[in-house]
């Protein structure tokens, strides 16, 4: 399991006093409210920025890191992910697992057939679409809902499903 989960994503500086704005990949925004730090992960490491301030404007988050008061020193950061260690992380529900810890698991109808491999989330509002790419590169979407997906082990990272019917139909 990934030690770090991604909650963001620089998408622009914001003013000229070290603010970024911030696409949120977390599922609750307001969350950066309640963050003291998080990592940027500049792909050659993580460095730690301490939260200074956060505000909200439209579907974006304006961050502002303690020591950074100017556009030059945010710069760089455009593009880049936010991550929070796993115990700074929301506390999952019943049923709920993070997304990261789903990629690449193995799919398994409840016969016993190996589906393939868990590739993707699609998140529709309704419920999420689990997308599971085949031995043979053919992609296989699954509702997630409970008819659908019967037990997820995260530590053995294997998924059981039961296959609605029509949903392997062309």
């Amino acid at each position: 399991m990934q030690e770090y989960l991604r909650v963001g994503v620089v998408s622009s500086t914001h003013g000229v006093r070290g603010e970024v704005k911030v696409f949120p990949t977390t599922d609750d925004p307001q969350r950066f409210q309640k963050l003291e730090k998080v990592m940027l992960d500049t792909k050659k490491g993580y460095v730690e920025l301490k939260i200074a301030g956060v505000k909200f404007f439209k579907n974006q988050v304006i961050v502002k890191f303690a020591g950074h008061d100017s556009i030059e020193s945010v710069e760089g950061y455009k593009g880049m992910d936010l991550l929070v260690s796993r115990e700074d992380a929301l506390p999952l529900g019943e049923n709920e697992n993070y997304i990261v810890d789903l990629i690449d698991m193995t799919v398994v109808t409840d016969e016993g057939e190996t589906l393939g491999t868990l590739v993707d989330v699609m998140q529709t509002g309704a419920n999420d679409v689990y997308v599971v790419e085949t031995d043979k590169k053919k992609e296989i979407l699954l509702p997630a809902i409970r008819d659908c997906i019967l037990d997820v082990n995260v530590e053995e990272k294997r998924m059981l499903v039961h296959v609605l019917e029509g949903l392997l139909d062309l």
